[in-house]
């Protein structure tokens, strides 16, 4: 899953493109609330996303494949759970969370997703987690209390905590499946192939009627200003996905996915950021006093966990 030695040059680009990804992937929750105010559905939001990215990654995917079809072939199960469950499962359950609650308090809730991995491993393949591992569930958990501000008494949305803890798990498999690099699948083929087939399937459901599919042309209004419709669209499926999912790829091929997962945990704090610049929402003390210690029992649970 990792390589030990690397150059001071591919560290220092690794850690530059991680941060980008971070920060792409955080801009999409305050820019899907923008959408989805103005009569977006969380569907169509996600759809409009997910197949724009999957386009513009294509002709990257064609390039690497090189006419090796037969890869596609082999991982087609691959594909297909990564598109439902990784792309469309995740992505919708994380839009309709922040269509419920604050973009950063969804946003922590789905990073907690490590510690399921965790668990997953333990379940699945008997890797038992250690003490650190322990540790830093544990923080996890008390971050995260903080973080719905349940111990203040103030109530929290049971609908979007619940989208929230299905987008933990959808980023889950996105963890685990991204991690196959030993079945030969170049990643912007996996990403590009998932993309589409997820935002097909949004678009197939939505078509007849299992999820709620509208779009509008107003104007996205945000804190302060408004923008044409096709702004959030583009920059959604440009920037927060397409944009986000290659440096991600490249900063992991150059770090490994154990430390390239330590930096992706920087798009909590570009998301809490944005939602912030866009949607004027501040976070409470006691918010971010519960996002560090997430942050940090989940920092803690990646350095407890085994080597395979």
């Amino acid at each position: 899953m990792t390589h030990d030695t690397r150059t001071n040059t591919q560290w220092g680009t690794g850690l530059g493109l991680a941060v980008l990804s971070a920060s792409a992937f955080g801009l999409s929750g305050p820019l899907g609330r923008g959408l989805m105010e103005t009569g977006w559905s969380a569907a169509a939001a996600v759809a409009a996303r997910v197949l724009l990215a999957g386009l513009v990654l294509a002709p990257f995917a064609v390039l690497q494949l090189r006419g090796r079809t037969h890869l596609l072939r082999r991982n087609a199960g691959v594909v297909v759970g990564y598109g439902l469950v990784a792309v469309a499962g995740c992505q919708l359950a994380f839009f309709n969370a922040v269509a419920r609650m604050e973009v950063g308090v969804a946003l922590l809730v789905e990073y907690t997703a490590p510690v399921a991995v965790v668990g997953w491993l333990w379940l699945r393949h008997h890797q038992r987690p250690g003490r650190l591992t322990v540790l830093g569930a544990l923080l996890a958990v008390v971050g995260l209390l903080l973080v719905l501000d349940l111990l203040s008494g103030a109530r929290a949305n049971v609908a979007g905590i619940l989208w929230a803890l299905g987008a933990m798990v959808g980023a889950a498999a996105y963890f685990v499946l991204s991690a196959r690099e030993e079945d030969g699948l170049p990643g912007t083929a996996l990403a590009s192939g998932g993309l589409l087939l997820g935002g097909l399937v949004l678009l197939l459901a939505g078509a007849v009627g299992l999820v709620p599919f509208t779009a509008s042309t107003a104007p996205a209004a945000f804190d302060g200003f408004t923008a044409p419709w096709w702004v959030p669209v583009v920059l959604l499926g440009v920037v927060t996905a397409a944009l986000g999912y290659a440096t991600g790829i490249a900063a992991i091929r150059r770090l490994g996915a154990r430390l390239a997962s330590f930096v992706a945990l920087t798009e909590v704090l570009a998301a809490l950021v944005f939602a912030w610049l866009l949607l004027g929402e501040a976070p409470r003390p006691v918010q971010l006093l519960g996002g560090v210690l997430t942050l940090l029992g989940v920092v803690v649970v990646r350095l407890g966990e085994r080597r395979p």
